[in-house]
């Protein structure tokens, strides 16, 4: 028997997370699984496989299959995929048999890696798989009127890319996607402590870092962090002190990124869709909304109002959620 269920899909770098019409969000797991290395199957996933990332031994080895929003091991992506839904049935209280999936995509994938989305969620169970552009699923998402003859500009700064999109009738008009997102931040955290400190630490603890005293670019009132790492030179544990103007000064070189993609994209925005903007602002989506002083750092240097949609990490989710009904209410009503 074929079900009818219909879900939502945000396969991120970062997180991938499930949306239903009837349960809402459905599942939030990290885009990360644990694989035996000698038999190539997946012992954890998600929140689990997490936790053990720089803490196994050499017979299991923990990856992330997305790397810059498209799928790096397409055949450990399509498994994972397969144990997100059995997961997802199970909080549905039955099991998803040939669900009907809408999964976004980075607006700059090309045709393969679209492609290989698509064909990663058929392999893992869905009878049918409409692909969503991430920008239009995140106005969604964010209660932008994305239908309306109105100009909706949204910024998503997910764990792989920062995607860049004004929307309008549905569509996209302009759009731009950097790879400076939270990785990036991440890793400019641990390469900065290395080579200012001699000190080795692991992407949770930069994340950690990042998270807790991490800012945009306008003063603040400066916050101190203690991080413990392993000496480079001596072999041996390490605690060090870290500011929040380190930090700030860190995170510059992807901000200013961020910044050009939005200046790059209101630049080919026609002028018609550019006083919309002015007077409706620019939304901040994906786990980068989150940085602090970000809405402040943006509304100073693009000059325009900036908001942060109401739940920005699952904005994406939400969006591929209820676009399939959406287009569903429209071919209703045209009949």
């Amino acid at each position: 028997m074929f079900s009818n269920t219909h879900i939502g899909i945000d396969l991120g770098t970062a997180n991938t997370l499930v949306y239903t019409k009837s349960k809402g969000l459905l599942l939030n797991e990290p885009t990360v699984v644990a694989l035996d290395t000698k038999t190539k199957e997946i012992i954890a996933f998600g929140e689990k496989a997490k936790e053990m990332i720089g803490k196994t031994p050499s017979s299991i080895e923990v990856i992330r299959p997305l790397k810059d929003g498209v799928i790096a091991d397409f055949d450990v992506t399509t498994e994972l995929l397969k144990l997100i839904m059995q997961k997802a049935g199970k909080k549905l209280g039955t099991a998803l048999r040939k669900p009907s999936v809408v999964v976004c995509t980075p607006s700059g994938a090309t045709s393969v890696e679209r492609r290989a989305i698509q064909d990663a969620v058929r392999q893992s169970g869905a009878k049918d798989v409409q692909l969503m552009e991430e920008p239009v699923a995140a106005a969604i998402g964010a209660g932008l009127p994305v239908n309306e003859p109105v100009a909706s500009m949204i910024v998503d700064i997910g764990g792989g890319t920062t995607e860049v999109g004004i929307i309008s009738f549905g569509g996209v008009v302009a759009s731009n996607t950097v790879k400076a997102a939270g990785d990036k931040m991440d890793e400019a955290i641990i390469n900065f402590i290395r080579k200012e400190y001699n000190i080795l630490i692991g992407e949770p603890t930069a994340e950690e870092i990042k998270k807790t005293i991490g800012h945009a670019l306008v003063p603040h009132t400066v916050e101190q962090m203690d991080v413990r790492g392993r000496d480079v030179v001596t072999g041996l544990p390490k605690t060090i002190h870290l500011s929040s103007t380190q930090i700030q000064g860190v995170l510059a070189e992807s901000l200013e990124t961020i910044l050009e993609a939005i200046r790059a994209t209101l630049e080919i925005c026609p002028p018609e869709l550019a006083g919309d903007i002015v007077d409706h602002g620019v939304v901040l989506t994906g786990g980068g909304a989150l940085l602090k002083d970000i809405k402040e750092w943006l509304s100073t240097v693009i000059e325009v109002p900036v908001h942060i949609a109401p739940e920005p990490l699952q904005s994406v989710a939400i969006g591929t959620g209820k676009s399939y009904f959406i287009s569903e209410r429209k071919q209703r009503l045209a009949k």
